[in-house]
């Protein structure tokens, strides 16, 4: 297994040379991203002015407090909580965020699923898994809010973070179709099949 420390945004290749079961720790910009962000720009046709090719997004709302803006607080806003929310509602996302706007990172908790997976195949991309519980950890990574985009959204804008270190993450799905969350389903379904066997138990 390998570790990555990368400055953002990276390339397709890059990518690709990863692994699951590899880390990762990202330096540069990292871009927040939830449900209503993406339903307001996949299902309701609204865009964002910004880049995102490259880049990494990660499942988020996060707890800030308004400020002055300044050069510490670039956009305003302060951050309290940067915290990760559980993926797998938002799967249907995961193609159109990589076609549309070329995102090659998706960082979250509790993994993504089957479509998720063949888009990673596809264009090259990869699922990057925090553990769950450490938003406090997480918020240390994050220097500044540099920029909000769609913030009638708020919480559920789109943020533009500047980090530090941010990590180390976990490669749980890559591009070569190999997922962690399926390795761990696998195992445990023969486990079940071997504890019910010992139990008598007729499936």
């Amino acid at each position: 297994m390998a570790h990555y420390d990368i400055v953002t945004p990276v390339t397709e290749e890059t990518v690709r040379a990863w692994r699951v079961g590899d880390t990762v720790s990202l330096n540069g910009t990292l871009y927040g991203i939830r449900d209503r962000t993406q339903i307001e720009m996949f299902d309701r046709g609204r865009t964002t002015r910004f880049d995102l090719r490259g880049h990494a997004v990660i499942h988020t709302a996060p707890n800030v407090r308004r400020v002055e803006a300044t050069d510490e607080f670039p956009a305003g806003y302060a951050p309290l909580c940067i915290g990760t929310t559980t993926s797998a509602r938002m799967e249907r996302f995961t193609r159109p965020l990589m076609e549309r706007y070329g995102v090659r990172m998706i960082i979250g908790k509790g993994g993504l699923m089957e479509e998720s997976r063949k888009a990673f195949m596809d264009l090259g991309g990869v699922y990057l898994a925090i553990v769950g519980g450490t938003a406090a950890l997480e918020t240390t990574w994050v220097e500044a809010i540099e920029d909000v985009d769609l913030d009638d959204l708020h919480p559920e804008s789109l943020w533009k973070f500047r980090v530090r270190g941010f990590g180390p993450l976990l490669v749980a799905m890559d591009s070569h179709g190999e997922s962690l969350y399926e390795e761990v389903r696998k195992k445990a379904e023969a486990r079940r099949a071997e504890v019910l066997a010992a139990l008598g138990v007729k499936t």
